[in-house]
């Protein structure tokens, strides 16, 4: 089936099949991204309070580095910086996050301009495969074969359904991808204010 609408679709299907296969290698690498950035924080932080509460700054840090992901990270910028003051942890992790949510939101720019522009390559498509129809016409008249015809109508129709075929799931994989994010960056958050509290309390390092 793929082979014939390829052959019948234009130039077009190429390139609309290309912007597909773009569209589903960002998304599994995203996917990918956010299944292993995405952690138990409430369970990890838990770990982290009960080293911190024996005063092991090392084993905290060592823990942070082998918990993959960006409140791992900022968990492990606030440690760094507990001997400072509340306020100079709260900027460090601010800035932690800055460089965090970026990160996160890499690419998905792409996805989102793939699910706007698929509609339109259809439509240019579809605009090219009914200027080859009347071209048939204009030289062969109305007596052209049925055939010939038909190679214009179906680019026209081929290049309309492939375009939507590319853009719907790639916009609904956009918003999945996005309510990921979302969901990491409100474990960022809820991770921020409690590690801030936890290395607040910190005597370690901290001039009596």
């Amino acid at each position: 089936m793929l082979p014939t609408l390829l052959a019948n679709g234009g130039p077009m299907m190429w390139l609309l099949l290309l912007t597909g296969a773009v569209a589903v290698a960002v998304f599994v690498e995203r996917l990918l991204h956010y299944h292993r950035a995405q952690i138990n924080s409430t369970e990890f932080l838990t770990g982290v309070r009960n080293v911190l509460k024996r005063e092991n700054l090392v084993e905290a840090i060592s823990i942070c580095d082998a918990t993959p992901g960006p409140v791992a990270r900022l968990v492990k910028t606030a440690i760094m910086h507990h001997e400072k003051g509340r306020d100079e942890v709260r900027e460090a992790l601010e800035e932690a996050g800055l460089v965090e949510v970026p990160r996160l939101e890499r690419k998905l720019n792409l996805l989102a301009t793939i699910a706007q522009i698929t509609p339109l390559m259809g439509l240019l498509g579809t605009v090219l495969g009914f200027m080859k129809l009347f071209q048939i016409m204009q030289t062969q008249g109305f007596n052209a074969p049925t055939a010939d015809l038909a190679v214009g109508v179906w680019q026209a129709l081929i290049c309309t359904a492939f375009g939507l075929a590319v853009a719907i799931p790639t916009y609904a994989g956009y918003n999945y991808l996005v309510s990921r994010v979302n969901a990491i960056v409100l474990d960022m958050e809820k991770a921020s204010n409690e590690i801030l509290n936890i290395v607040s309390s910190l005597s370690v390092g901290k001039a009596p």
